[in-house]
């Protein structure tokens, strides 16, 4: 994909995208629904966005069940904090976008109490100047309200931002700002509506940074 503009920040969603942490998240939101009847696939973190407390009710029958099934999901995490881990690149990519002077942002459905620790843990939070995280806003993707916030605090306009996600909630998101979204599949298959409205769409986070980098110019 090229560009009209020139690219002078870039925004990442978190899980699936920086980190690879979608299989952990799978085990543990079946870990939190198990005893209530909840079965989350793959599929439906790419069509849901927003933290667990949103998703939830959407999944467990009986809404009464929602705060134990947040218990275990909070248990489960704090458990394993060694399964999630920055895909092959990231950091790399990371470092050398902030070498060029690229404005660097996040916009996760991942809840700040646990966005920033995974950051700190890895010695990544000293990249991004702007943080929206799924708690911050009463909106959640694909609402706009996050990245719009992130155009107003970088002070920039949506032609010369990109965004990365991993979620067709993601490609929604950035349409509707007019920002141009790469999208991640991991090997999944995408409706033409998705299709339409990505920027374009790549099968691996490797070839994703390997666009964003050919996207920003050199400094």
């Amino acid at each position: 994909m090229s560009r009209a503009h020139e690219t002078h920040a870039v925004v990442f969603d978190l899980d699936g995208t920086l980190f690879d942490s979608l299989p952990l998240v799978l085990r543990a939101f079946q870990h939190a629904l198990e005893p209530f009847g909840g079965r989350p696939t793959m599929e439906t973190f790419a069509g849901l966005g927003g933290p667990p407390e949103k998703i939830f009710p959407l999944l467990i029958p009986d809404p009464q069940h929602v705060p134990a099934a947040m218990l275990r999901l909070q248990q489960f995490h704090a458990g394993h904090p060694e399964l999630i881990q920055p895909f092959p690149g990231a950091i790399a990519l990371l470092d050398e976008l902030y070498r060029r002077k690229i404005q660097l942002a996040v916009w996760t459905g991942r809840d700040r109490a646990s966005t920033l620790p995974l950051l700190a843990m890895h010695d990544m939070a000293k990249y991004f100047s702007v943080l929206v995280c799924g708690d911050d806003l009463s909106s959640h993707k694909p609402d706009p309200a996050g990245l719009r916030q992130i155009l107003d605090s970088l002070a920039l306009k949506p032609e010369h931002v990109i965004f990365m996600g991993d979620a067709d909630v993601d490609v929604f998101g950035g349409a509707q700002l007019r920002v141009d979204t790469l999208l991640i599949t991991h090997g999944r298959s995408l409706s033409s509506d998705v299709n339409e409205k990505a920027a374009g769409a790549v099968s691996s986070p490797s070839e994703a940074y390997a666009w964003a980098l050919r996207c920003a110019p050199p400094r």
